[in-house]
């Protein structure tokens, strides 16, 4: 999720909504899905400005309970207009577990542009870019939060950034966060820290905040800068990230932070012409502990997907090249027993939206072929998929569209279905 788009977001919010001290409280509507071969649009949010009790908006993908019921979050309406927390069961009942700025000045959160993260006992953990404890020093005027959602729909705000006005302890948090069998979070925070460049921070279950690196503390930044994707923890309790800035060409990093805070750059892109660069997805990692990621560049400058090894060796798995094919990859993606990747471009794949495209959802097997599963190109259906997919036991592919949809001016967004007849399990 880029700045800029945040700042559009900001701006539609305070141009169109008009916050109320409404108490959260759970509400159901249920939408008939709509079919469209290979995709279904398995519910429709409404316009996001406009009574929209439901959410609109979403920016990041669901994920999927064993019992097939997706969670995710909008970054503006419900009750409030600054956004929700919401399931959607099976049959497409969509329930809007919490909802944002129960109160000005939105001490509970405001705006979630991240996906979330579940604990054994159902609870739902994420982040908030804005919302919080107010006039942190800075142009947001608030620095965000880490929330907690209870099955019944209490909302509980674990930490607010930026208590004072140098931010030390990180603001602005654009990604998710990520639960330890502690029950320890772990995140990022663009801004803040000891260098204003971004943090990465731990929040124990007794609700303390430590920032375990401040991004910048290298001359140029050589160690990354302004991180906005989740992480990736491996069996040792290593973290691994992304930043779409600083590295030793200014393209960008694939970081590694140690549990005892020590932080080592395992790439910077940008080493050669036509590399990727600038992430701003997370990391997934196979057994082997490979990881593996999207960016911009590549071969034709409209995105890649890569591969980097353990030992920091980058392959260059695909190149879009702006065609049929997709372009702008900006989500984390999935990867399935047998290697394939799975994930989603905001533009490309159709003639469509001003002859940039709609954007598509991808498969890459793990010799390089891409085949475009789905291309969006009609507004009913959704539009721009900017975030990552779940999955269920038959294969189905799950995602989000940031606009479109039928509603009253196709912008609220969807959550739509792949077919698994095109989409082999993962």
């Amino acid at each position: 999720m880029s700045q800029k788009f945040g700042m559009i977001l900001k701006s539609a919010l305070a141009a169109g909504m008009a916050a109320t001290a409404i108490s959260p409280a759970l509400s159901a509507t249920s939408h008939a899905p709509k079919r469209v071969k290979p995709e279904q649009v398995v519910y429709d949010f409404c316009e996001p400005l406009v009574n929209c009790g439901d959410g609109g908006g979403p920016t990041s993908g669901p994920i999927m309970d064993s019992s097939g019921n997706l969670y995710g979050t909008t970054a503006l309406g419900g009750a409030n207009g600054g956004g929700t927390v919401y399931k959607l069961a099976p049959d497409g009942t969509e329930t809007t577990l919490y909802s944002f700025c129960a109160r000005l000045p939105c001490a509970n959160g405001d705006q979630p542009l991240a996906s979330l993260t579940m604990d054994s006992a159902g609870n739902l953990y994420g982040t908030t870019w804005m919302g919080g404890i107010q006039n942190c020093g800075n142009e947001y005027a608030s620095c965000g939060t880490v929330f907690k959602v209870a099955p019944d729909g209490t909302e509980t705000a674990l930490y607010s950034f930026c208590p004072g006005a140098t931010c030390t302890d990180g603001a602005i948090p654009y990604g998710n966060v990520i639960l330890d069998s502690s029950g320890n979070l772990y995140g990022t925070t663009q801004r803040g820290g000891a260098n204003g460049e971004g943090t990465v921070f731990e929040i124990a279950a007794d609700g303390t905040e430590s920032v375990l690196y401040s991004f910048c503390s290298q001359a140029n930044c050589g160690d990354g800068e302004q991180p906005q994707s989740g992480l990736y923890m491996d069996g040792s309790g290593n973290l691994f990230g992304t930043t779409p800035m600083g590295g030793a060409y200014n393209q960008g990093t694939v970081f590694e932070v140690a549990p005892n805070g020590t932080e080592t750059v395992s790439y910077s892109f940008g080493a050669t012409e036509g590399d990727a660069g600038g992430p701003i997805g997370g990391l997934i990692a196979d057994a082997a502990g490979n990881l593996y990621g999207a960016a911009g560049g590549g071969a034709h400058g409209y995105g890649a997907v890569f591969m980097l090894s353990p030992t920091g060796t980058e392959t260059l798995l695909y190149s879009f090249a702006a065609g049929n094919d997709g372009r702008e990859p900006n989500a984390p993606l999935l990867l399935d027993s047998s290697g394939n990747l799975y994930g989603t471009t905001v533009l490309g794949g159709s003639t469509g939206c001003k002859g940039l495209g709609c954007g598509t959802v991808f498969k890459l097997t793990p010799g390089g072929t891409e085949t475009v599963l789905y291309a969006f190109k009609n507004y009913k259906y959704g539009l721009g998929p900017n975030g990552g997919l779940a999955a269920d036991s038959q294969g189905n592919l799950y995602g989000t569209t940031n606009y479109g949809g039928l509603n009253k001016k196709n912008i609220g967004g969807v959550v739509f279905k792949i077919n698994s007849a095109i989409a082999p399990k993962p």
